[in-house]
């Protein structure tokens, strides 16, 4: 007996959504409303759909749109900066570059600056390479203008997403050395392995403390940062896989747990993205099955 076709394309049906939502829980809500729209289907339907997976992201496509145009409006209400939800990933995640670039929280951050059907298209098309007519029958429109907002999209993107050719163990070592200086309040040693013009964006929901706006600049940020010695000594801070990189958790102990994700090139981080919202946090424990 084959395997069920939703089954076999669970985890692309999740890693689509979590990229068109930037939502854990979201993602997950429209994968069970895609399932439940395909338990519904009788057995003379099912053999009628000639291509299961098309069908199935077709499905997850315009739960995704409908989902996202009421996020969009909620997001405009968060309090702070909203950074999409973290996740725990394997290093095999790592291994497909594209993948990895694609769930990024950075390259989420960008994709939270397109419009809706943009970002569903830029995700279907320069992702998961669905073919324009497919993602045409998605979205009720001609692959005339799919092609367009594809090339719209793209544009954005290519203006705005982050580029970190580095390898692994370089982006471990950078990581290292920030929260060495960081564990020491050691200034020297922060300016050093921030770049000049770094970015630093927080997170924290209105729930946790964080910084209110994004804040630029490695002179402004290394003494503010160096006194996280003083205010958390002995603070717990690790490195581990998150969005398809190296990534750090800090644990102060007890409250105001954060994870941290990083953009680095030339041997410094360049971006910086701190989630402390801890709604965003509770699923850091278990490792997330992305697929392209």
């Amino acid at each position: 007996m084959s395997e069920d076709p939703f089954i076999a394309h669970r985890s692309l049906l999740f890693t689509i959504a979590y990229e068109m939502l930037g939502s854990v829980a979201d993602a997950e809500d429209v994968v069970q409303e895609t399932w439940l729209r395909w338990a519904a289907l009788v057995d003379t339907e099912r053999r009628e759909v000639r291509n299961p997976r098309a069908y199935l992201v077709r499905i997850l496509t315009r739960l995704c749109l409908n989902r996202l145009r009421t996020l969009v409006r909620q997001r405009e209400e968060y309090v702070g900066e909203w950074l999409p939800e973290p996740l725990l990933t394997s290093p095999d995640v790592a291994e497909d570059v594209e993948l990895a670039e694609s769930v990024s929280i950075a390259m989420l951050a960008v994709l939270e600056t397109l419009l809706p059907t943009e970002r569903a298209v830029f995700v279907l098309r320069e992702v998961f390479d669905v073919p324009y007519d497919e993602i045409a029958e998605a979205l009720g429109k001609s692959a005339a203008a799919v092609r367009q907002i594809a090339t719209r999209a793209r544009k954005h993107v290519a203006a705005r997403r982050p580029r970190m050719s580095v390898s692994r163990a370089e982006q471990e070592r950078v990581v290292e050395r920030f929260l060495a200086a960081l564990a020491t309040g050691d200034v020297p040693g922060l300016l050093e392995v921030l770049a000049p013009d770094v970015l630093v964006v927080g997170d924290g929901g209105g729930l946790a403390p964080a910084i209110p706006k994004p804040v630029r600049g490695a002179a402004k940020l290394a003494p503010v940062m160096a006194r996280f010695a003083k205010v958390a000594p002995g603070a717990n801070a690790f490195i581990l896989d998150l969005n398809g990189g190296i990534a750090a958790r800090i644990d102060p102990g007890g409250e105001n747990d954060t994870a941290v994700s990083f953009v680095i090139e030339n041997d410094r981080i360049t971006q910086m993205y701190a989630i402390r919202n801890p709604h965003k946090l509770e699923r850091l424990d278990e490792v997330a099955e992305l697929r392209r």
